[in-house]
């Protein structure tokens, strides 16, 4: 018996309350419906229908089946959209919530790649580091960077890591005490990330308490006052790294033990996700995959 054209048969005869209606739309024979239903009832262990000369009427039991039924149907025909959606190219709106600053640096190139690649799919991308809930502001995706792990409402997917790393000038390397170990930098001006979970504790080793004149909500503000001389940086690679390279700020306390900053896509939990979502991610993970 082919179980899902039987349950296939037995919503439409629900749905049409007569044998001959649903052998007349599926082109097949009353008699060999009626066979179907009986497997159907037969594998089940129950009878699903009363029958009579003038109609079918639902048991108890086959009214229950039917809700079922149809939700199964449902999700079949989601799935089958699905596949068919990722066979063609995706196209519709996405709207999504980025870090400020890996949106103004590693995510604006991957983000012109990904429309390249798919030119029908509109991009609406709010940058922004304040915490936000994706449902409640309409966000189809959202991306976070976290050192440690957090409470989530959503499903996550990791995407790439980056380093962390402590920045000075050479000028303010230069006329300030040596920094050998993580407690030197409690006698320093270190300056503060205001969404950095660990508030005035950095992560370094076992973690070290500091303080700064300098509180910030943009790590890009931040890189420019210790590019200036005026203090000392806690700074993920994708803000500092031309920087360092041009050595307009120097790495201290390279072999000092730090975590992994990690990227993570995003999108609220649902049975099905759309396939355009996946399509994006998909995209990331591989645009990092062939930069590292």
């Amino acid at each position: 018996m082919d179980k899902l054209r039987a349950i296939e048969l037995f919503v439409r005869l629900a749905d049409l309350g007569s044998f001959t209606r649903v052998a007349e739309q599926t082109n097949a024979s009353k008699s060999m419906i009626s066979k179907e239903i009986k497997r159907l009832e037969e594998s089940l262990g129950a009878r699903l229908l009363h029958r009579s000369t003038r109609n079918v009427r639902l048991t108890h039991v086959g009214e229950g089946y039917l809700q079922r039924a149809r939700d199964i149907l449902a999700k079949l025909d989601d799935a089958n959209n699905f596949v068919q959606e990722l066979q063609h190219s995706p196209r519709g709106k996405l709207k999504i919530n980025v870090p400020m600053v890996l949106g103004i640096t590693d995510l604006s190139h991957m983000f012109a790649d990904f429309m390249r690649a798919y030119p029908d799919i509109e991009l609406d991308i709010h940058l922004g580091d304040e915490d936000v809930d994706l449902v409640e502001q309409g966000f189809d995706l959202g991306f976070r960077a976290a050192s440690r792990s957090f409470d989530s409402s959503y499903v996550g997917r990791p995407l790439t890591a980056f380093n962390y790393h402590v920045c000075a000038s050479p000028d303010y390397l230069d006329t300030h005490p040596v920094i050998e170990l993580p407690r030197d930098l409690q006698n320093h001006n270190c300056f503060v990330y205001s969404y950095f979970k660990g508030k005035d504790i950095w992560p370094i080793e076992d973690g070290i308490a500091i303080s700064g004149n300098l509180k910030v909500n943009n790590t890009l503000f931040m890189l420019e006052a210790v590019k200036s001389g005026l203090g000392i940086g806690f700074l993920p690679s994708f803000v500092c790294d031309s920087a360092l390279k041009n050595k307009q700020v120097s790495e201290i306390l390279a072999s000092s033990e730090k975590p992994k900053l990690t990227l993570y896509a995003l999108y609220p939990a649902r049975h099905l996700v759309p396939a355009k979502i996946i399509q994006c991610i998909d995209f990331m993970e591989q645009w990092f995959s062939d930069k590292a």
